[in-house]
């Protein structure tokens, strides 16, 4: 039986649950667990004071959040192996800066999800807020390697600086996605907000929806149109994780704009053709 969590007092100050690491409560007992210190407001307070906890992930390396956390800070940030699952909403920093591991979340995400993450998996099966995979401010790059998958739409910034890894979008996605990205795979199935890739190193950001696409920068070319043999394998890797790829996508013309040519231009774009 994994370790339960479960929401029993909703609140809208947020509450902050970083100190609730895996490798650590795999140890404690549920009483334990439920005597860690959480950050809300201004105050630390026991995990207890909000939330029921039973089981134990000592055998099953798993975390069980239940419940509405939308206003539940930090869940699985820093992991590293293991799984969480989120029986409801997650709230801000999902999964940031994880390392590896599997989170799960069966309902929405706000904003930052797998912010500066390094590696593992994060999926979605609802909707995610802004600045997915993005840079914290201040900070050099976004994250550098794994997989964000939300089945839902998404907000702004999608990949703001990432480095490395893959970001797939079931649904709509805001603007700027890929913005300032240094290198790896943004893929977008469907309608995407205006201005993407802009300040993009290197990488690949695909626009794979049926919708007419944004206008491209004047900053991007015109390269080629094509079937991509490496594009055709992420999207049959998409399908085994269950992610909702389009067929038609796997057989479309894609067309390729080089950019972003305010940078390195090593970048590209590619949208499912009109031609």
């Amino acid at each position: 039986m994994p370790l339960v969590i479960t929401l029993n007092q909703k609140t809208s100050i947020p509450v902050e649950v970083d100190s609730i690491q895996l490798e650590i409560v795999r140890t404690q007992t549920a009483d334990e667990v439920k005597d860690t210190q959480v950050q809300y407001g201004n105050k630390q307070v026991p995990l207890g004071e909000f939330f029921d906890v039973s089981g134990s992930a000592a055998d099953d390396d798993e975390i069980v959040w239940e419940g509405d956390c939308a206003h539940v800070k930090l869940i699985g940030s820093h992991l590293k192996q293991g799984r969480i699952r989120v029986e409801g909403h997650a709230g801000m920093h999902l999964g940031a800066e994880m390392t590896g591991g599997e989170i799960v979340v069966h309902g929405n995400a706000c904003d930052w999800v797998g912010a500066e993450m390094h590696g593992g998996r994060i999926t979605v099966h609802g909707n995610a807020g802004h600045l997915a995979g993005a840079v914290y401010r201040g900070g050099r790059r976004g994250m550098t390697g794994g997989e964000i998958l939300i089945h839902g739409s998404a907000g702004n910034e999608i990949g703001h600086t990432m480095r490395r890894g893959l970001i797939a979008v079931g649904g709509k996605s805001g603007d700027v996605a890929g913005i300032a990205l240094i290198a790896g795979s943004l893929l977008l199935f469907g309608e995407t907000g205006i201005r993407p890739g802009a300040g993009m190193c290197r990488g690949t950001i695909g626009l794979l929806g049926s919708e007419e696409p944004p206008a491209m920068l004047p900053t991007f070319r015109f390269s080629c149109t094509d079937q991509p043999v490496f594009l055709k394998i992420y999207l049959r890797h998409l399908q085994s994780l269950g992610f909702p790829v389009p067929e038609e996508c796997l057989h479309a013309n894609i067309d390729r704009y080089c950019g972003d040519f305010l940078e390195y231009g090593k970048g590209e774009i590619l949208v499912r053709s009109r031609r």
